[in-house]
């Protein structure tokens, strides 16, 4: 598996991703961690995350023909803004936020497993759940102290118009934040405060780069301010469709931080992301190519001219055989140099291709 996942890598190396998010968003003891869980024995309890394993692999049943699919999943939790590897056979290494052009945004040695199914995604799951950090505050005995996000990344092979196998990518990431906390509400003192100061601070930092993009006149995003917005820059105002679960207490002893929350959440419900076909930009140049030369073969066939805007240099051609031979023998000539070009050029396009 393993072995021919990295051929498949190297031989059909995707260019374009498309990427969804759901994150979710709330106080401590909201219920955050539900909502994207759940109780995964109970079929009318599993949260987002196990229900997105079944959806998935759903779909993937349901395709046809050549089509082939190759899933990924990894798992890391941010803990006082360091990066920690929760599939990782050492819990104690802190891995690096890296930047490549090609790749964009990425963690430095992380781990991720192929899965065959929605079974191994969760058993993939609750081995890295036992290793979040999680502690006991006022307002919540197993609180998480971190934030966790659970990528699933799916490849998809398909047989292209010009009869090879192209390649398609798509990402979701699913989001447990830790809860917004006040230290009056929660006791939290030594270890726990400090979890509380940089939870707090990455969360505001999120704020931040919501407001930045929903305001549309700020030339600067911070989203380099923490690791959680560096992480999510793409599913912040980029190539995705992002959700968010507001999480919110009922007591009437929450109701500042409701209102806060639902603020929080319709900041986010404003960003404007421009999502675009996950395609490869060659394979589209291509069709577009391919959909222009059918074009001007229905034309010549129908016996319409063809314009010097159709073809480069055919104002030329027209002035050359326009000098010799009756206007038929003309007219045969320019539409055989003419398909000769058609010819070489798509051969050009694919040979790129």
């Amino acid at each position: 598996m393993r072995r021919g996942q990295r051929i498949w890598h190297q031989v059909n190396k995707p260019k374009c991703v498309r990427q969804g998010t759901i994150f979710a968003y709330g106080q401590t003891g909201t219920g955050k961690t539900f909502t994207m869980e759940g109780v995964r024995a109970v079929p009318e309890l599993r949260g987002i995350i196990p229900n997105s394993f079944a959806h998935i692999f759903g779909h993937i049943a349901k395709a046809e023909g050549d089509t082939r699919f190759l899933v990924r999943v990894s798992y890391l939790e941010i803990y006082n803004e360091e990066v920690r590897d929760l599939l990782g056979k050492d819990q104690t290494q802190r891995l690096e936020v890296k930047e490549r052009p090609d790749v964009g945004v990425y963690i430095k040695d992380l781990s991720a497993y192929v899965v065959n199914n929605a079974d191994d995604m969760d058993r993939i799951m609750t081995l890295g759940h036992k290793n979040r950090s999680v502690g006991a505050t006022n307002m919540n005995e197993h609180s998480s102290r971190s934030h966790a996000i659970f990528t699933i990344t799916i490849e998809c092979s398909e047989k292209g118009v010009d009869g090879n196998m192209h390649v398609r990518m798509g990402k979701l990431h699913l989001v447990d934040l830790a809860g917004s906390e006040r230290q009056a509400k929660t006791g939290a003192t030594g270890q726990r405060l400090k979890e509380a100061t940089k939870i707090n601070l990455s969360l505001s930092t999120l704020g931040n780069v919501i407001s930045a993009l929903v305001d549309g006149k700020s030339t600067h995003v911070p989203y380099r301010n923490s690791k959680l917005t560096r992480l999510l820059q793409d599913s912040l105002g980029g190539n995705s469709k992002t959700m968010m679960c507001a999480n919110i207490g009922p007591a009437d002893y929450n109701y500042d931080e409701t209102i806060s929350t639902l603020r929080y959440a319709n900041r986010a419900k404003n960003i404007k992301n421009k999502a675009r076909i996950n395609e490869d930009p060659k394979d589209a140049l291509l069709r577009q190519f391919q959909k222009e030369i059918e074009e001007l073969k229905k034309k010549l066939e129908e016996g319409e001219e063809i314009s010097g805007s159709d073809i480069s240099g055919s104002e030329e051609d027209d002035d050359e055989e326009g000098e010799v031979g009756e206007d038929g023998e003309k007219r045969k000539k320019r539409r055989g140099k003419f398909f000769l070009v058609l010819e070489i050029t798509l051969d050009c396009y694919l040979m790129i291709a």
